[in-house]
């Protein structure tokens, strides 16, 4: 089920900080998928698939819940960028024990925080049309959250060809073969998947 848009961020925020447990459960959920999503391309190119990117994110949220009484911001923009960087570290952590390496490594961080923002920055311009005309309330919410959301909702193949091609910038015959389908096959389905999200997300197709 997708993120109830309606839902105001930065007053769940105020909410979470005044000591509501509750709250800042519902909060981190809104991000669930958009965390999942960063994980997975990222641990496709770094650890062959060998982590499960939900596994991840909950040890994200649970970092989350015990750091965030030192966390300061107030936007939705601020909270996002701020589990990036929570999310980043863990993975740069898991990387760690994998390669058996001592120690943190704040430049295998900073080099995973800014792949995250790389796709950040995909899924908000990648995927939605120029003409796109998001409701007046998701315009006010993180596009790139929004989009994980939407992709959750499209079919598995629809979603997987879009991954593939924009967050993974896989050229269409390599899709094709990591797929197991043919090239046209491959197009048509990207095709139809954008289409789809952008019916899903309010736009003109």
């Amino acid at each position: 089920m997708a993120a109830d848009i309606t839902l105001d961020p930065e007053r769940l925020l105020n909410d979470a900080r005044a000591g509501d447990a509750a709250t800042l459960g519902r909060l981190l959920e809104m991000y669930r998928r958009y965390l999942a999503l960063l994980a997975r391309v990222q641990i496709g190119r770094r650890l062959q698939g060998k982590v499960d990117a939900e596994d991840l994110v909950q040890e994200t949220f649970l970092e989350a819940h015990r750091s965030f009484p030192r966390f300061r911001g107030t936007r939705e923009a601020e909270f996002v960028r701020w589990l990036r960087q929570i999310l980043a570290a863990n993975l740069a952590d898991l990387m760690r024990r994998y390669l058996g390496a001592q120690g943190r490594d704040v430049r295998l961080e900073r080099e995973i925080e800014d792949a995250f923002d790389r796709s950040s920055v995909l899924l908000d311009r990648g995927l939605v049309a120029d003409g796109s005309s998001p409701s007046q309330q998701a315009a006010r919410r993180e596009q790139g959250v929004l989009l994980a959301d939407a992709l959750d909702q499209l079919p598995d193949d629809y979603r997987e060809v879009l991954v593939l091609r924009h967050l993974e910038a896989l050229t269409f015959p390599e899709v094709a073969q990591r797929m197991g389908r043919s090239l046209d096959s491959v197009e048509k389905l990207w095709m139809r998947g954008l289409v789809q999200l952008r019916k899903i997300l309010g736009g003109t197709p």
